[in-house]
C-alpha cells in the first residue's frame, strides 16, 4: 500500500533528518510518525501500526538492530534500515535478520521514495495473480504471508517466507544460490550465497518436510522444493 494510504514510521535520533524525511514523504502522499529512540519506536509501532518502518541503526536506549529483532518476533511489517556513510554496519546481517532493504545516508529523496515504493510494492497483494499453495501438512498463503504446518501457524520473517514461496511455487525445479539471491533478494543485494544457505537452514528447522514434499539440496547446484 503506497501513496495516500501508506503509513510510515520514521525512526532516527537526528530530529532534523526526521523532519526532512517527513516532509518528503508527506509531499509524496504518505502519512508519518516520528520516533527518536528505540524504546519510543517500539511503543509507536504498536500504537501506529505502520505499513513500513524507516529504521536508523544507531539509536539511544535500544539500537536499530534490536528494534528490528523485536519487530520480526511477531510482525512482517517491511523495514528499511538507515545507516550513515562510513558507519560500521553489517548489511548482510541486517538483511538476514529480516530487513527488506537499507539506505546509506546522505541519500537523495528520489532514491528513498523509489526504495520505499519498491518494498511496499512487494507487499501489495494482487489477489488475481496470487495464490495459496497447498501440500500435505503445509499451506503457504502469499496473500497474508502465512504458513501453516501440521495445523500450526509458523512465524517466519518475510525473506524466509518469500524464499519458501518461490521454491514451492516452482516445485521440482532446481535453483542455484545465485538465482535465488536474484529472484528473492533482488539483483542489487550485497550478500553472498551463504545468505541462501542460512535461510534454507532456518526453513528446515521450522519445516521438517511432509509425506510427499521436502526442501532438497542438489549437491553442486543449489536447492529445490521436491514434490513426489
Amino acid at each position: 500500500m503506497e501513496g495516500s494510504i501508506g503509513k510510515i514510521l520514521i525512526v532516527d535520533d537526528d530530529e532534523n533528518i526526521c523532519e526532512v524525511i517527513k516532509m518528503y514523504l508527506e509531499n509524496a502522499g504518505y502519512k508519518t510518525q516520528i520516533a527518536n529512540d528505540g524504546k519510543m519506536a517500539e511503543t509507536l509501532f504498536l500504537e501506529y501500526k505502520p505499513d513500513l518502518v524507516l529504521l536508523d541503526i544507531m539509536l539511544p536506549n535500544i539500537d536499530g538492530i534490536d528494534v528490528l529483532k523485536w519487530i520480526r518476533k511477531e510482525y512482517e511489517t517491511p523495514v528499511i534500515m538507515l545507516t550513515a556513510k562510513g558507519e560500521t554496519f553489517d548489511k548482510v546481517l541486517g538483511l538476514e535478520l529480516g530487513a527488506d532493504d537499507y539506505i546509506v545516508k546522505p541519500f537523495e529523496a528520489k532514491e528513498m521514495l523509489a526504495r520505499i515504493k519498491a518494498v511496499l510494492r512487494r507487499y501489495t497483494v494482487d489477489n488475481d495473480n496470487k495464490e495459496v499453495l497447498k501440500f500435505e501438512q503445509l499451506t503457504i498463503d502469499i496473500n497474508s504471508y502465512n504458513v501453516v504446518y501440521k495445523n500450526e501457524e509458523i512465524k517466519m520473517p518475510p525473506k524466509e517466507f518469500e524464499l519458501l514461496y518461490y521454491l514451492a511455487n516452482n516445485k521440482n525445479r532446481v535453483f542455484t544460490r545465485e538465482q535465488l539471491l536474484c529472484e528473492v533478494w533482488g539483483y542489487d543485494y550485497p550478500g553472498d550465497s551463504r545468505t541462501v544457505d542460512v535461510h534454507i537452514k532456518r526453513l528446515r528447522e521450522k519445516l521438517q518436510g511432509g509425506p510427499n514434499w521436502q526442501i532438497e539440496t542438489v549437491w553442486g547446484v543449489g536447492y529445490k522444493f521436491e514434490v513426489k
